[in-house]
């Protein structure tokens, strides 16, 4: 049921319930863990919070401190609920193997590496900064994933397959931005040292690296093993090392 509009979170959070009882009552096996992660929880918060304790937490007082850092974001900034539902339905949309929300949700440490650095973010931007480099160590380590807590992500981000990824402190990445995995974005080792700006709608492929203070435009993609160092103009495909430019937009004429 591949999403052609962004749901509010309650109509998301009702779809997912649907889908949570439908999976138990077909598979009891399989039903008692989706009633332990879903259907014992009252909203999509706490699905959230529990799940990134699940996954970050090694230890059952690791799992709980997690989940306390996630629920504590999420009530105060209920917007990070929002953002999570139009990340978790950016999947549906742009992957062909997926017509549900739940395998997501449940199974793609990308989904759930995105949102505990959501939390991480939060926890930086409100100087706590420990607390939010934990959640970016702990990710790293258990997930393969590392996001600085003070780089800033858009929404409807989808981080596919999601091993090896790192994305520097810096680092600005826009709405429906699509990441494959062992991509590297960050600083250069030219001063002053600076990040990259990744435009809304681009994709970046497996094992690209994308350096320096550079933009990539709106809509660019990135191709496999691509090294990035200079600005990509909005529409193009970067491939190669380094990088060269190829399927660009045609000019608009002139008036």
């Amino acid at each position: 049921m591949a999403r052609a509009a962004i749901m509010a979170s309650d109509d998301l959070w009702r779809s997912i319930r649907d889908e949570a009882q439908r999976a138990a009552a077909a598979d009891p096996v399989f039903g008692k863990a989706v009633t332990d992660a879903i259907l014992a929880h009252d909203d999509f918060a706490a699905v959230l919070a529990d799940l990134i304790g699940r996954r970050l937490g090694g230890s059952a007082s690791a799992c709980e401190r997690f989940t306390a850092f996630s629920r504590e974001a999420f009530r105060m900034q209920p917007d990070l609920i929002e953002v999570a539902g139009r990340d978790l339905q950016a999947i549906a949309r742009s992957d062909p193997a997926i017509t549900v929300l739940l395998p997501p949700l449940l199974h793609f440490k990308g989904y759930v590496a995105l949102q505990a650095w959501r939390v991480s973010h939060w926890l930086w931007r409100h100087d706590r900064r420990d607390a939010a480099l934990l959640f970016q160590n702990e990710a790293s380590n258990v997930l393969q994933i590392s996001i600085h807590p003070a780089a800033s992500i858009g929404s409807a981000v989808y981080l596919d397959h999601a091993t090896g990824i790192v994305v520097g402190a810096a680092v600005v990445i826009g709405d429906e931005v699509t990441i494959l995995q062992n991509v590297s974005i960050g600083r250069s080792s030219e001063m002053p040292a600076r990040s990259p700006r990744i435009g809304r709608g681009v994709f970046i492929g497996a094992g690209a690296t994308i350096l320096g203070d550079i933009s990539i435009g709106d809509f660019a993609k990135i191709g496999a093993d691509t090294v990035v160092t200079s600005d990509i103009p909005g529409g193009c495909t970067a491939v190669g090392n380094p990088a060269r430019l190829t399927n660009c937009p045609e000019p608009a004429p002139a008036a």
